[in-house]
């Protein structure tokens, strides 16, 4: 440092660690004591009772700062008398060090450690400064004891560069030795290994036809092997997962014809599919596999997290059982006297074509599924709907003439569509309205055009329906990576309608391609979206949409042929057998599908994953790498989730203005802050006190809830809001400012990119590390993911 007079000694070191450098000799050097206890509240108490005269005295040990103390007492008297004083102290000594280091350590960084004192005797001072390394955490890169001149109430700063050599604790202790006064003060500090515990995700599938397919995973040399984990977990149906769901579905509460009717089709779905498979709901309580091979865990544990809701699930047939009976009742007692249904029942409630053909489908598919029903009652819901469909043809066909009298209509909209569908289900075909919805085809919603499939499907209307197909396909996105797709309903689309909600159009699609391609590559990659984005890892949003999820899942599990698998399989991890099974609908809940290799059992280098099958069925299957990482730099991945982490330097433009309205409302010209944003890769060179800008993207294949992602900051800097709290933007996360990262809370993660920002300042010099953002989901251990490492250095700014 400029002006600092160095004297480097040649002399040996004694056993208290200090070195003879020929200042008179230890013993005229005052042995200081050393300060530990540092805190920046010395006393606190909320109830001191003065004595008689008012006086009360207060005894306590003051922390070992060395600094400006303020006392603040405030006092309650009878009444509303109340009283407050303040005053200053100041501890103080006539040499003083300051110890300079940031708040942790990485292993591999090198910092500048500062030592920083201050002379306020009247005299210049030849003091020894000395750095005490403890722990076995960091090694000096330079002599550890150096010898200034300090001027009489002068400072100087003395700096060492050392480096991070291993995890554990450092202790550091600084002294300044003079002959008249000393201080020494110590401090630990933590030093976090070069690592991390990061996980690789792997999918694929498959189908019928395929008899063997294979992958490949690459251990790391540098790991710690005892944290080492490859868990394989597969399933032959993944549709089959929402068995989960049904108990779940059974506790939904009675109220509106709505609600109703969504308790009590899933109830009759729910008869029919444990028909189907031969089990009940008590078997399913008792169940061991885990149908979606997605999820890591114990299958009880996974279970249990969804008990975290207030639900109450259904795990007794004849409790199933009444409420299908009860749900029936119901729906026939809130029937109209015209034939249809409203929101409730009763006096002044009329009749809605939505309502009444949403129950109508209800009730068409609890009669499909076996389900007796009042007689007349499902007969007068159509007729309800068929005189519905003929007004509205006929409004159509008025509104064909040049000038058309009131009421008229022009187009065809989405609620004509479901209308459509439910009466051809019903056998009653009105080729007009086919003709007018497939001309207003581009009006209609996603949603809409699904179910319109679903009829021309049924009609055999071949042309029109790859049309329709074709017109549904622009929608239609694939993530291959992970082996999932989806409709992406378009921007701004009015989702409060029931045609806008997108979980039930992805419903609607899954129906139509189990009828026109059951066997395909879409339909299984929509099963594993829609799974994906469950709520609470069993059922969806609401009840409407959990029913129709119900409904799609099991009509694909039956049409796919998934219900009932019959496979011998075998999974071989470098040609060796690891396991060897027998899958059938026999087994279906209770066979074993996974695989773990642990520990030193999964050696370093590249191992080959291989499935081989024969007989009937598709195989789903993911795999998790698990391995603390020590490799150097530590590289980024993800599968679901994708974290990538930019910093950016932050230069202040200069005579950067904006108009604002002055006090009279004129237009006046102020000064703002105002940055050019340049972005920084890894080991560019900074100084300090310059101002870094770091922004997390986050890529998400699917929505998800309770996402948290922790950005290890590098150990230099600082941040600038040091409040935590709910930051602006950033899909409103919730910031918590800690040492040696920022955790940033996620609610609600929605589907696509999304980014949150933060600011830090440079402040010590020196090389760091900071280690990879690590993403996660609080319930969903499979949930991981991690950005590059990225390395920087700060250099110390050159004072003009």
């Amino acid at each position: 440092m400029a002006g600092m007079a160095l004297e480097k000694s040649a002399a040996d070191k004694d056993s208290s660690g200090f070195r003879n450098d020929g200042l008179g000799g230890e013993a005229n050097l005052i042995e200081p004591t050393i300060r530990k206890e540092f805190a920046d509240t010395a006393y606190w108490s909320a109830n001191v009772t003065p004595d008689e005269n008012g006086r009360a005295t207060v005894t306590f040990n003051m922390p070992e700062n060395l600094t400006a103390w303020k006392l603040k007492a405030w006092s309650m008297g009878e009444g509303t008398r109340v009283g407050e004083g303040e005053a200053a102290v100041v501890t103080a000594k006539d040499v003083l060090v300051r110890l300079q280091a940031p708040r942790f350590f990485v292993e591999k960084d090198e910092v500048i450690i500062s030592a920083n004192v201050h002379n306020y005797l009247e005299e210049a001072k030849s003091t020894r400064v000395v750095m005490v390394l403890e722990g076995g955490t960091l090694n000096g890169m330079d002599e550890l004891t150096r010898t200034i001149t300090i001027p009489a109430g002068g400072e100087q700063r003395v700096d060492w560069r050392v480096k991070a050599t291993a995890e554990g604790s450092a202790v550091i202790t600084v002294k300044a030795l003079t002959d008249a006064d000393s201080d020494a003060m110590q401090m630990t500090f933590p030093v976090y290994v070069h690592g991390m515990l990061k996980t690789e995700s792997f999918t694929g599938v498959l189908r019928n036809d395929d008899g063997a397919g294979k992958f490949t995973i690459n251990v790391p040399a540098e790991r710690r092997p005892n944290e080492t984990r490859f868990e394989i977990r597969y399933s032959p149906t993944l549709a089959g997962a929402m068995i989960d769901a049904l108990p779940y579905l059974l506790d939904y509460p009675y109220g509106c014809t709505e609600q109703t009717l969504n308790r009590f089709v899933p109830a009759v779905i729910t008869q029919k599919i444990l028909q189907d498979l031969g089990v009940n709901l008590e078997e399913i309580q008792k169940k061991v596999t885990n149908l979606n091979a997605q999820e890591i865990g114990e299958a009880d544990e996974r279970a249990a997290q969804w008990k975290r809701f207030e639900t109450n699930p259904v795990y007794n047939t004849d409790k199933m059982n009444e409420i299908v009976k009860v749900g029936l009742k119901r729906l026939t007692d809130m029937q109209l006297s015209d034939g249809g249904w409203g929101w409730f029942s009763g006096y002044g409630e009329h009749a809605y074509p939505h309502t009444t053909a949403t129950v109508v489908h209800g009730l068409q598919v609890a009669e499909a599924n076996g389900m007796v029903l009042v007689e007349g009652m499902l007969d007068r819901g159509i007729k309800w709907l068929k005189k519905y469909q003929d007004e509205q043809v006929r409004l159509l066909k008025k509104g064909e003439a040049k000038k058309p009298e009131h009421p008229y209509r022009t187009k065809a909209n989405n609620l004509d569509a479901l209308v459509y569908m439910i009466l051809v289900d019903a056998g009653i075909k009105n080729q007009q309205m086919q003709d007018y919805l497939y001309r207003d085809r581009t009006e209609l919603s996603v949603y809409s055009l699904a179910m319109f499939g679903l009829t021309l499907h049924k009609l055999e209307v071949q042309d029109r329906l790859d049309m329709v197909l074709k017109n549904i396909e622009q929608y239609y996105v694939e993530e291959l990576e992970n082996e999932t797709a989806y409709l992406k309903i378009p921007v701004g689309y009015s989702w409060w309608y029931w045609h806008g909600n997108e979980v039930e159009a992805n419903a609607y699609y899954l129906k139509l391609l189990s009828r026109v391609e059951p066997n395909g590559v879409r339909a299984p990659r929509l099963v594993k979206y829609l799974l994906n984005n469950r709520k609470h890892s069993t059922y969806w949003n609401s009840t409407r949409d959990t029913s129709l999820c119900i409904e799609a899942l099991a009509e694909y599990l039956q049409a796919s042929g998934e219900d009932q698998p019959d496979m011998d399989l075998e999974v071989l991890v470098d040609g060796q057998v690891k396991q060897q099974i027998h899958i059938d609908g026999k087994n279906l809940l209770t066979f074993d599908g996974t695989v773990v290799i642990e520990g030193e059992a999964l050696t370093t280098g590249q191992h080959t994953v291989e499935f081989r099958k024969v007989g009937r069925g598709p195989l789903y299957w993911n795999a998790y790498l698990t391995n603390f990482t020590l490799e150097d730099p530590i590289t980024a991945t993800g599968l679901e989730l994708k974290v990538r982490r930019s910093v950016y330097k932050l230069i202040p433009k200069k005579d950067a203005k904006t108009n604002v309205a002055g006090s009279s409302g004129q237009v006046v010209s102020q000064k703002v802050e105002e940055y050019d944003r340049i972005e920084l890769q890894p080991g560019d060179e900074v100084v300090s006190g310059d101002l870094l800008e770091i922004e997390l993207g986050i890529d998400s294949k699917n929505d998800y809830e309770y996402v948290i992602l922790e950005d290890f900051k590098a150990a230099g800097t600082e941040p600038v809001d040091i409040r935590s709290g709910y930051i602006e933007g950033g899909n409103g996360a919730y910031a918590e400012f800690r040492d040696e990262k920022v955790a940033f809370f996620v609610r609600a993660l929605q589907r696509g990119t999304s980014s949150m920002k933060y600011r830090l300042r440079a402040e010590i010099p020196g090389t760091f590390s900071a280690l990879p953002t690590f993403s996660y989901a609080m319930y969903a251990p499979e949930l991981k993911a991690n950005s590059d490492e990225f390395k920087i250095t700060i250099e110390e700014r050159v004072r003009e």
